[in-house]
């Protein structure tokens, strides 16, 4: 399981991922779940990934080789973001429906994989969708204006409460990183590294800023230990329900 999530805001998309692909008692694993494509001044375009490592693999390298061959259809050529979400729902389709024609062993195998592409074509605004293991998709909207795949839940409560698409990007960018820390408190299969970027709005550039950070990252091991000395001071500070108990009596 992995966790990757995208802010649609009125400066730009912020894109926030783990990188943990397997966790058990004896092997932990990682692998990056962001992709980023770009021709300068042209599109800007991430790919996050979640589900089937296999499946999502496939699928990320079929968009490479689509480049090499310089194919009808590629991420290059494609006139809309949306576009490119209806491709890699066919592709994530096509690599699963491999394992749902073998017998044997990989009877019943879940090979789904969801993705979120976000990014910015010229001549375009810009554009954020989550594909689904189905093949179809959505976007943002003004009230939620984020997207979630893998292990989502435990991560969803502080994205509601904070994220709105006015929201200053170092604000949103935070709040991704505590979403992500808080997912990883509560379930071993999300993990670091963590790996954070912004594309500004219009820039048709790979990318504003970007950066990973280690496990035994600094920054990462103060701003959990900021957000759990916050979040207890915040619930001492809630109203007593001493006058009402005293009520009831």
């Amino acid at each position: 399981m992995t966790y990757c999530l995208a802010m649609a805001l009125d400066q730009g998309l912020v894109f926030c991922s783990d990188s943990r692909t397997n966790a058990g008692p004896d092997r932990v694993s990682t692998y990056s779940k962001m992709h980023r494509f770009s021709v300068p001044g042209d599109r800007s375009l991430v790919i996050l990934t979640a589900g089937n490592l296999a499946t999502s693999q496939a699928v990320i390298a079929q968009l490479q080789r689509d480049l090499e061959e310089n194919t009808d259809f590629n991420i290059f050529n494609a006139r809309y973001v949306s576009d490119i979400a209806d491709y890699l729902g066919t592709l994530s389709l096509a690599e699963q429906d491999k394992y749902a024609k073998k017998g044997g062993p990989n009877a019943g195998f879940n090979a789904s994989a969801s993705f979120i592409i976000g990014g910015q074509i010229k001549g375009q605004d810009q554009e954020l969708y989550m594909v689904y293991p189905e093949g179809n998709h959505i976007t943002a909207s003004d009230l939620y204006p984020y997207l979630q795949i893998g292990e989502t839940k435990y991560g969803k409560p502080i994205l509601d409460r904070i994220i709105r698409p006015d929201t200053p990007v170092e604000t949103a960018m935070r709040c991704a990183l505590v979403s992500i820390d808080s997912t990883m408190r509560s379930n071993a299969t999300v993990g670091p590294p963590l790996e954070c970027l912004f594309y500004r709005r219009g820039s048709l550039e790979p990318q504003e800023r970007y950066f990973k950070l280690e496990e035994n990252h600094p920054y990462l091991a103060e701003l959990r230990q900021s957000w759990d000395d916050n979040i207890r001071s915040a619930f001492e500070e809630l109203p007593s329900l001493s006058a009402m108990l005293e009520g009831d009596e």
